[in-house]
């Protein structure tokens, strides 16, 4: 039967009219029937360690996590989140409210701008950011307000003075992600201290990102907004396994948080997913103890492949935006002689068997991000290096 329904009034709110199938499912698609190398969606194509894996393997066994886990969060994992938070950066969190278990870092988000933001509020985020945010505070009834990230010799950085100017009356929380995706950026602790005076100064609620903390590269220092002055009380801290740890597909991320925020964030999860991933919360808690060799081991790794593709995109005849963070590059299409992201993305897998990103998606004003093009490099090596054979193309 089919559905009638007024012309008037379509059927898509208003508030998600502008997002519709995001470019992610559109460049994988292409990518599967040109069977290109997907360098464009972010996840890594081999497993995390085989003792975590084996430790999700052993809580099926054993019934745990098999029937609901507790609405925060397993015990096990939010005794283990405290302890990071406290091991790596001295910051002091009660698993019993102060950490919130959530379905992957993109439910944190939702969670914790359904909670804190009040429709009309503002919102400033860094632009150009990840595709969630923008909807997320669609769906909070917010108004986004973007603060560009520009490039700088070589990088892409935050004006704080455009920082200060954008905050108004009705700015209501700053959406914070570093290191940054897609950029790559990774704030100073300079940086990081003048936002945090800005937020006591005004008055402002923090969410900030991130998910990215343990891949920083060169003399780059990642640094928890939480633990500067006056923050602790603010700053929702949002983390996840996911890219950590090599297992996107558990979707298991945690918040972190003086407990009145912590409790806000819990209201909202509980009507989104109520619980998810039962026993990959085991499985985490116990990743999250590995050695800090692991973690070195996942810098070093990831740093040699960032360096792989990076010098294969300049050899093709990119400009390059040598990430600081995450697992992503940001490229120039210009010195190709292309200026519009969208098309040469849309045309790469033709013309070479390659898939990238346009980071143009990432803006609100799609025109200052046009000739940027995102590469991901958190792929085996030998794949890396066949797409950079296949990029040579593009210099001939």
């Amino acid at each position: 039967m089919t559905r009638m329904t007024s012309s008037a009034r379509p059927l898509l709110s208003r508030r998600l009219a502008e997002f519709g199938t995001t470019i992610f499912a559109e460049m994988s698609a292409l990518a599967l029937s040109t069977g290109a190398i997907n360098l464009g969606q972010g996840f890594p194509d081999t497993d995390g360690p085989e003792e975590v894996r084996e430790a999700a393997v052993r809580a099926l066994r054993d019934g745990l996590g098999n029937q609901y886990p507790p609405g925060p969060g397993v015990p096990e994992l939010r005794t283990a989140v405290a302890a990071h938070q406290q091991r790596r950066y001295g910051l002091s969190c009660d698993p019993d409210g102060e950490v919130l278990v959530t379905a992957g870092a993109t439910e944190a988000i939702a969670a914790s701008l359904l909670a804190l933001v009040e429709p009309g509020d503002e919102v400033i985020a860094l632009e150009p950011y990840y595709d969630s945010y923008a909807a997320c505070i669609a769906m909070a009834g917010g108004r986004r307000v973007p603060v560009t990230l520009r490039p700088h010799e070589g990088s892409f950085r935050l004006d704080l003075d455009e920082l200060r100017d954008a905050v108004t009356d009705r700015t209501r929380l700053l959406l914070i992600n570093t290191p940054h995706n897609p950029t790559g950026t990774v704030l100073t602790r300079a940086e990081l201290a003048a936002i945090a005076e800005l937020a006591v100064e005004r008055d402002l609620l923090v969410v900030t990102d991130e998910v990215y903390e343990h891949l920083v590269f060169d003399e780059a220092e990642h640094v928890p907004l939480a633990t500067f002055p006056g923050m602790r009380e603010r700053t929702v801290t949002i983390g996840s396994a996911g890219k950590t740890f090599s297992f996107t597909g558990w979707k298991v991320g945690w918040v972190t948080g003086a407990p009145d925020l912590v409790a806000a964030v819990r209201s909202a999860k509980q009507f989104l997913t109520y619980v998810a991933s039962g026993p990959f919360q085991y499985a985490v808690a116990e990743a999250l103890c590995l050695p800090d060799s692991y973690f070195a081991d996942l810098r070093a790794d990831m740093l040699a492949k960032r360096d792989l593709l990076a010098g294969g995109l300049e050899r093709a005849g990119f400009k390059v935006f040598r990430p600081a963070g995450t697992y992503f590059i940001t490229t120039d299409i210009r010195p190709l002689g292309e200026s519009d992201g969208f098309t040469f993305c849309r045309a790469l897998p033709e013309r070479c068997g390659v898939v990238a990103i346009p980071n143009a998606v990432f803006y609100d004003h799609r025109e200052q991000g046009a000739p940027f093009v995102r590469f991901a490099f958190c792929k085996r090596t030998g794949v890396l290096e066949e797409a950079t054979s296949r990029l040579k193309t593009l210099a001939a």
